[in-house]
């Protein structure tokens, strides 16, 4: 990478100028420039290839939970719901995907715009309860509300529980599938919530300006842009990249079901602040960034106990790579899979080996 920049450094300034130009020009070919806004004379639009994909693995077991995403929002102080329930139904409004649904039309699955702003909001309340029993009863209404499956093509993708615990603390849970929503677009909807309710608190307007696309404007332009030539170029490539992946063997795994139960689980551990500072140094003295470096360490952990020199590593990323979708609330969220072949490090362990007898 350093002899590239090197060679790009030596070049004269016409030459470099010309390069910038072919590399613009290729970058034209390869993805078109915008995302164009699509006339609503219809309700009816294809899904994304993502959604294509969810709407895949809803089709081969309906009523699954696994896909609902959900978060908790905790308020203190003295809530107005009246504010709130405003605020959450300008965001709808705003947002179309929040209030999309999925249907099958001339056996193709599309996706269906309704006017309709109206989401479920549900209140608990808890104030009457102990104290020593309210946490208790908040953990259990998160756990149930995101355990209920949603019907893709009948229910509103969105719903949201009020949870009273006093006069001064509350609790608002959201729970939305991964259809219409991801990671990042929880974090558009607790910002625009937050921006909403005090402009709306204060009698003000909607600070928050009108989106300029939404998701099913982005579906259409994914697929114009990727068929054809473009298509077939990036089904080659990982064709080609992902064959043959093995499976890992890793020794303290448990065996494979034979039904798939997603009862998974997480493990989350500190790094301390001297070996951070450390990492981080090394992955700026590299050339690289901090997720690459502890990405190197984790697949040789694996190749380790596993015994296994080519490791594939699934990681989400946000793929949000146009500054239009930035501020939308959609499935944008792709997984990336990342395969290393590590038989130098392995070549390099046996010849330490081979020294150290």
């Amino acid at each position: 990478m350093s002899s590239l920049s090197e060679r790009i450094a030596n070049l004269s300034p016409e030459k470099r100028e010309l390069l910038l130009k072919r590399l613009e020009k290729k970058q034209e070919n390869i993805i078109p420039n915008t995302i164009e806004c699509q006339k609503r004379n219809t309700n009816i639009f294809p899904l994304s290839f993502a959604q294509n994909r969810m709407w895949f693995l809803d089709r081969i077991e309906q009523e699954n939970s696994a896909y609902n995403i959900s978060t908790a929002l905790r308020l203190t102080g003295i809530l107005n719901v009246t504010i709130l329930k405003k605020c959450l139904e300008e965001i709808v409004r705003r947002h179309e995907i929040l209030r999309t649904t999925f249907a099958v039309v001339e056996e193709k699955p599309v996706q269906i715009i309704n006017s309709c702003f109206e989401f479920p909001f549900a209140i608990a309340d808890l104030q009457s309860l102990p104290e020593a029993a309210k946490q208790k009863e908040v953990l259990w209404l998160a756990k149930e509300e995101t355990k209920k499956p949603f019907d893709l093509q009948k229910d509103k993708l969105l719903r949201i529980t009020l949870i009273k615990i006093s006069s001064q603390e509350n609790v608002v849970l959201f729970t939305m599938h991964h259809i219409v929503s991801d990671g990042w677009s929880l974090g558009i909807l607790i910002k625009e919530i937050a921006t909403l309710y005090q402009a709306f608190l204060a009698g003000k307007p909607s600070p928050l300006p009108e989106l300029p696309i939404q998701y099913v404007d982005f579906a259409v332009w994914q697929r114009e842009w990727l068929q054809g030539e473009v298509l077939s170029t990036q089904l080659n490539y990982w064709h080609k990249q992902l064959q043959n992946i093995p499976l890992l063997n890793f020794p303290t795994d448990y065996p494979r079901p034979a039904i798939t139960t997603y009862k998974g689980a997480t493990q989350s551990f500190e790094l301390s602040k001297s070996l951070t500072t450390a990492i981080k140094a090394l992955s700026r003295q590299e050339g690289i960034t901090l997720f690459m470096t502890l990405l190197a360490a984790f697949k040789v952990l694996l190749s380790r106990y596993s015994h296994q020199n080519d490791i594939v590593v699934g990681t989400p990323i946000a793929n949000r790579n146009r500054a239009e979708i930035e501020g939308l609330i959609g499935f944008f969220v792709n997984t990336l899979v990342l395969r290393t072949n590590l038989d130098a490090i392995a070549v390099s362990q046996s010849y330490l080996n081979e020294l150290g007898k």
